[in-house]
């Protein structure tokens, strides 16, 4: 089957507007053949049209590609991912001594590293991942390495950073431009915004309220810290090129090999659970979420920054990827619709929906309720007339900028013992899910959403 391209520009610019999204740029890779469109506007200011050129913040998407390329140094031979993390950076150290000593590559790679983001301020310069791994000798555990998932936005993709500048003696940036983006032919992909002509990126776009309408974004680009794990811009052709070496056993577009058969199988086949499985996907694999779609095994790679958001969709099985890249958001809803809309075109498989609630499930809410927090997120669980609640605190001038309540209250809906469904509070969210679990003591340990993990507290 082909792609209705006519139908889906019309569909995307319908949801476009429905949403709130100034632009969306969209790219198709199905048996070997790649589709690309663009519809609306890169800034709401200027209206000057998204084309297919716009460049686009990938936010977390980046994991994946220092991923790749740490994948090259395991091809080499010059690392093992499950040797401690200080085998190669022999002065890492965080507050737990044992953490230090068991850490590995193979943990920061899954995200089960259980280290704080407690790396203080880095600064701005080429040195900021030596520093970041510094400055985490006091860093406390979220939970012990390897216990459970917990997703680290930029500290453990640092420390992978930090390997690959040890053994290469270059900074991270030059390292993803020899490493990958050169031997690729990608054009219009970088890691650093300084790097990007303005003149072909996108403006990110928050949006308060449906009657204000999307505004351009106060935070134009993520801290410096956040690059391994946050700072790559690209076209949603280049993300195709990177899809394309997943897909292929380790080759580029052009034919040329960038890793191994066996890396690519190591990232795709090694995973571990996430506790929280209906959002995202049941696992996390070596830099890809790791998804079940109506028993079809599809591999997922999301990022986000203030702004502008990536989302791809990998389907082996039917030699497929799909990426959507908008600068507005972020609403799974939006990017579900795209994927459905695509893969129903193509009679493929399609996303599945959340579950149901399960309504004669009895539970004692007593054992779910307390405080769940680490630094910048704080969650309170209470029962109150047979219902559970979660209130959600939010800084105070992130509240006023948004135009919100700085306490917001969901009910949760059972799914399971340790599964919820959280209902919106406005017409501007989802339903997200919740994962309330580790009844070691006898009441819930963790609190997992959004892929984070906060303990609790109280």
């Amino acid at each position: 089957m082909t792609l209705d391209v006519p139908r889906i520009q019309a569909r995307l610019a319908e949801l476009l507007g429905k949403y709130g999204i100034p632009s969306a740029a969209i790219g198709v890779l199905h048996d070997g053949e790649v589709t690309e469109l663009a519809v609306g506007v890169k800034n709401v200011e200027t209206r000057e049209p998204a084309t297919t050129d716009t460049v686009y913040q990938c936010g977390s998407m980046t994991k994946t590609w220092t991923a790749l390329a740490f994948m090259q140094l395991v091809d080499e031979g010059k690392v093992d991912l499950d040797e401690p993390v200080r085998t190669y950076l022999p002065g890492f150290a965080v507050a737990d001594s044992e953490a230090s000593a068991k850490v590995t590559p193979r943990h920061l790679l899954y995200h089960t590293n259980g280290i704080e983001e407690a790396y203080g301020d880095p600064g701005e310069g080429e040195d900021v991942y030596a520093r970041m791994v510094e400055n985490i000798a006091d860093a406390p555990q979220v939970f012990p390495p390897g216990h459970t998932h917990g997703y680290s936005a930029a500290l453990g993709y640092a420390i992978l950073a930090r390997i690959l500048e040890v053994h290469d003696g270059a900074h991270w940036d030059d390292i993803m431009r020899h490493r990958l983006f050169e031997p690729m032919g990608l054009t219009s992909t970088n890691s650093w915004h300084e790097q990007v002509d303005e003149a072909w990126t996108a403006t990110g776009h928050l949006i308060r309220t449906l009657e204000e309408g999307p505004i351009v974004t106060p935070v134009h680009y993520l801290p410096r810290a956040f690059g391994p794990g946050g700072n790559i811009t690209s076209t949603s052709r280049d993300v195709l090129a990177m899809a394309h070496v997943l897909l292929s056993k380790g080759m580029a577009p052009s034919g040329k090999r960038i890793v191994s058969a066996e890396s690519i199988r190591e990232m795709l086949c090694s995973r571990v659970p996430v506790p929280d499985p209906y959002m995202f996907g049941p696992a996390w694999a070596l830099g890809l979420i790791v998804c079940d779609w109506h028993g079809e095994t599809v591999y997922a790679t999301d990022g986000s920054t203030i702004g502008q958001n990536a989302r791809l969709r990998l389907l082996p099985d039917s030699n497929t990827a799909i990426a959507v890249l908008t600068n507005g958001g972020p609403r799974e809803n939006f990017s579900h619709t795209v994927f459905n809309e695509i893969l129903s075109d193509l009679g493929m498989v399609t996303v599945p929906e959340l579950p149901a609630p399960a309504t004669t499930l009895h539970l004692d809410l007593s054992r779910y309720e307390g405080v769940y927090e680490r630094p910048g997120a704080r969650y309170e669980v209470s029962a109150e007339d047979e219902k559970l609640y979660l209130t959600l605190v939010l800084d105070p001038m992130q509240a006023e900028f948004l135009q919100k309540p700085d306490r917001i209250r969901y009910e949760l809906l059972a799914v399971s013992e340790t599964h919820f469904l959280m209902p919106p509070a406005d017409p501007l969210e989802d339903t997200q899910t919740v994962a309330l679990y580790d009844f070691t003591n006898g009441v819930a340990q963790y609190l997992h959403t959004n892929c984070r993990v906060n303990p609790r507290q109280r």
